[in-house]
């Protein structure tokens, strides 16, 4: 069988290229992390588990990948751009606190739900906060060529510097508006130009010494700095959503190649956004769902608490670039399909190698492969699984299980667990006795109310069970139950 080889769409070049790590077998990978002034919700989810699976099938493919993923802890304006307050501070604000204490207190939420959904840590974490010298050092060099200026303490790129600026996300100059959303800076030479440093007042509590003064790091230096202290000045991936293409992902770009002079990123990758009822989610537009409000059902637009692994698994069965719309529905057929899933793997996971026809592993991990070698498709390799493995689940309930049944767990676990991350939990999968106990405990009491005609506890027990997956079947001989 020919190798398979992987392809991603690289928003760069707008289509769909080979993919080629400048110094194989090592990835480097750099996905911007999130700016800690609040919860993460379903959003960040979406971003942090697509690029989880992407790390997650390049180790895969035996890749020896360096995943940097940064905590912006300072310079991210309301704005997105050189306007406004910091994020940091004016949330510090509102709590009546200091930033550095709801920066500490957000990362520390935003790794606790990311590890509920199961996504790796990344290998390096850097704040922002923590780099101001590369910063300052690499606002030197871009001044000393020529490609930024110092007004008064705000030091700024000057964008007509850069013949390629724009080469990402496809804007001219006359398209772009500063890198941000709100009133051009009128120190500016050019209104497109974007702050590389910030001037800070005697109020602002995050500030540093610099070569221009006290002051602050804009939002797009981070990255830059941080991704190349720990990657190099060129490296192979950098990921995040969408709506970092432009300004933040463009403007990385410019001040880093002019930086370097050499190409900064191989692939760009983007991933995009969860919609409420056809809108973006986000905590700046105040619809968004935090996941710890996921999982504990704690949102009035929720009816009941989630559980991380069916999230997950509903993000995965969309596309990283195609759009996820929220709702229950759509999650309560998640939980559906997964529960679904982890029914087959626990038929396959119990059974013991027979004399049966050997199951095709090849054929299996090729259909596999093949759906996340394009462009990484999660939602066309789980639909692989559930097409073989419900063949494989038929032969095993006939009796005729395949006499290479442990080769075949052995690549499950390599899918499912290590790719896709969805493996069934062993609380989930290893208290079968205890469920079942439990079920034919409340069975009792349900009989017992029927017969002392309490028909609202009996259908309480009934539907509430229903919801949980388990059926009961009244019959002559008494209540049997299955568990889907």
């Amino acid at each position: 069988m020919a190798e398979q080889k992987l392809y991603v769409y690289n928003t760069l070049s707008r289509k769909k290229e080979l993919f080629e790590p400048l110094k194989p077998p090592f990835v480097g990978m750099y996905v911007c992390g999130p700016t800690v002034y609040g919860d993460a919700h379903l959003g960040h989810a979406k971003s942090y588990v697509s690029f989880d699976l992407i790390l997650r099938y390049l180790r895969y493919l035996d890749y020896k990948v360096r995943y940097v993923q940064n905590i912006t802890d300072v310079g991210h304006l309301v704005g997105d751009g050189d306007e406004g307050e910091d994020k940091l501070a004016k949330k510090a604000r509102l709590e009546q606190t200091d930033p550095m204490q709801i920066a500490e207190k957000y990362t520390y939420t935003y790794f606790r739900d990311m590890d509920a959904l199961n996504v790796l840590r990344p290998d390096i974490a850097p704040r922002a906060t923590g780099h101001i010298p590369e910063q300052i050092a690499m606002i030197e060099t871009l001044i000393d060529k020529g490609h930024a200026y110092n007004v008064d303490g705000n030091v700024y790129f000057d964008v007509k510097s850069d013949k390629d600026y724009g080469k990402l996300s496809g804007r001219s100059l006359e398209d772009a508006e500063s890198g941000t959303r709100v009133e051009t800076a009128s120190d500016k030479k050019n209104p497109e130009d974007f702050a590389l440093w910030k001037k800070a007042g005697d109020d602002h509590l995050m500030k540093w010494n610099s070569p221009w003064g006290m002051g602050y790091p804009g939002w797009h230096i981070e990255c830059s700095a941080m991704s190349s202290k720990y990657l190099g000045e060129s490296f192979d991936i950098h990921g995040g959503g969408l709506e970092n293409q432009f300004p933040h992902h463009e403007c990385e770009i410019a001040q880093s190649e002019c930086a370097h002079g050499k190409q900064f990123v191989k692939y760009w990758l983007h991933n995009n956004m969860v919609t409420l009822e056809g809108q973006k989610m986000g905590k700046s537009l105040g619809n968004a769902i935090s996941l710890d409000e996921f999982f504990t059902g704690n949102h009035k637009l929720l009816s009941r608490s989630w559980n991380p692994q069916v999230i997950r698994f509903f993000l995965l069965q969309s596309h990283y670039r195609s759009t996820t719309d929220f709702s229950e529905d759509a999650l309560e057929a998640a939980e559906t399909g997964l529960k679904n899933l982890h029914s087959m793997i626990t038929t396959i996971e119990k059974a013991e190698a027979g004399t049966g026809s050997k199951f095709d592993i090849e054929k299996l991990k090729s259909s596999f492969d093949s759906a996340l070698n394009d462009d990484f498709n999660s939602a066309q390799a789980i639909a692989v699984l559930f097409d073989q493995l419900k063949t494989l689940r038929k032969q095993i309930s006939d009796g005729s299980s395949p006499a290479n049944l442990e080769e075949v767990k052995v690549m499950l676990h390599s899918m499912i667990d290590d790719v896709l991350g969805i493996w069934p939990s062993e609380s989930a999968g290893g208290n079968e006795e205890l469920t079942s106990g439990l079920v034919e405990l409340l069975i009792e009491i349900r009989k017992d109310a029927r017969t002392n005609k309490d028909f609202v506890l009996s259908d309480k027990i009934r539907d509430d069970l229903k919801e949980l997956g388990v059926q009961l079947m009244d019959g002559k001989d008494g209540t049997t139950f299955s568990i889907d």
